[in-house]
């Protein structure tokens, strides 16, 4: 039988000194500098200029309350959510999912603002099996009431190993039209290590990469520690300093079936605290005046108890740092106030409930209706002497 021909680019390697001389040639090559002429043109497209034109990036998600908008995510950046073990962090990727995919405001709070050519969304579970993976997708289709979510595709990667699941989640990011939206709960099973430093920085590059590559949005899943509140492991220290968006999701100490969500760092204005239950039908439900439902016996105050001189000092305090305010900024203003004044912090539903009150005595003002408020006078004459 006549003998198989090298290719013809490897001919001259047939002896054992010409394949010698060919490896040491590769060594030398290897080792010489890279070319400049190529690292110029990599920072010319990497330099920002002032003069450039800039768009801000478009917006993935938001919660909006009073006429007020809070920015969750945007394409080209990563969020981060953590919580500790049974905090029901999966019910509020539920909420994500449930918001993006939804043509209405969600849960009167939450709304999608993908682009029309951003609407697929991906969502990547690590941990779960494949039924419970499956009641979760249920979950957000009952959610938004609809049979099959067209734009939605769910994938439970828990038999992979960690680069399996690494390439897999990359394959699909790649080949997916049209994706705005991703979704890995439990991002810690990408790696073999949390405490990894390597692995750690190759995730968040990852993420970085895909999301500017591929102009989307995507929101990763992370155990807090045990111990205290911070992110597990380095992953959880490189992907917290990257992130777009890190919010927390706790029980409550004095009612488990409630969860709070807050935020603890944003690079666009901080959205409201709020809390969710979960409803008999298995989906999560806000729930109102989480505050006072959570307080003990021993703690318990309504804000109408207490003196209106008091409530007119308040609002003094809030208008010596401007004449008008917004309602959201007024808001956040008085609760800044009554903390001062009482050393102990003042809820969003009873600060929104005292600017009720003082609005029905005149005591705030407005000339039209979502206008800035101002100062109005107090009547109260028989008090008059505690405010001096």
């Amino acid at each position: 039988m006549e003998a198989k021909k090298l290719n013809p680019q490897f001919e001259d390697l047939n002896s054992p000194e010409t394949f010698i001389k060919h490896i040491h040639g590769l060594s030398e090559a290897l080792k010489k500098e890279p070319d400049t002429s190529d690292l110029n043109e990599v920072l010319k497209r990497l330099e920002v200029r002032a003069t450039d034109e800039l768009k801000p990036p478009k917006i993935a998600w938001v919660q909006e309350n009073d006429n007020d908008t809070a920015i969750l995510g945007t394409l080209g950046n990563f969020s981060l959510i953590i919580g500790k073990a049974k905090s029901r962090k999966s019910y509020f990727i539920n909420i994500a999912v449930s918001a993006v995919l939804n043509k209405d405001l969600l849960l009167n709070q939450f709304a999608g603002r993908l682009p029309f050519d951003k609407r697929k969304v991906l969502y990547f579970d690590t941990e779960q099996g494949k039924y419970h993976v499956q009641l979760a997708l249920k979950r957000i289709c009952r959610q938004i009431n609809i049979d099959i979510p067209e734009d939605l595709k769910v994938y439970h990667l828990r038999s992979k190993n960690p680069s399996e699941r690494l390439k897999i989640i990359e394959h699909a990011i790649y080949n997916t039209d049209n994706v705005g939206f991703v979704v890995i709960d439990g991002i810690k099973d990408l790696v073999t290590s949390i405490n990894d430093e390597a692995e750690a920085t190759m995730i968040a590059s990852k993420l970085l990469k895909w999301t500017e590559e591929k102009e989307m949005h995507i929101v990763t899943v992370l155990h807090q520690n045990k111990g205290d509140n911070n992110a597990r492991g380095h992953i959880g220290t490189e992907l917290q300093n990257k992130a777009e968006t890190v919010l927390s999701i706790t029980k409550n100490a004095q009612d488990k079936d409630i969860s709070i969500v807050e935020a603890e760092y944003c690079r666009n204005k901080e959205p409201e605290p709020f809390a969710f239950e979960i409803s008999e039908d298995d989906i999560p439900i806000l729930v109102e005046d989480f505050e006072i439902r959570t307080e003990t016996k021993k703690n318990k105050f309504d804000i109408s108890d207490l003196e209106d001189y008091k409530k007119f000092q308040l609002l003094t305090e809030v208008f010596s740092k401007g004449e008008s305010f917004t309602y959201s900024d007024l808001r956040i203003q008085i609760q800044i106030a009554y903390k001062k004044q009482f050393q102990k912090p003042l809820g969003d539903n009873r600060a929104k409930e005292l600017i009720t009150i003082c609005k029905n005595n005149d005591w705030l003002k407005q000339e039209k209706a979502k206008a800035p408020y101002f100062l109005g006078e107090y009547q109260g004459l028989e008090d008059q002497n505690n405010f001096f």
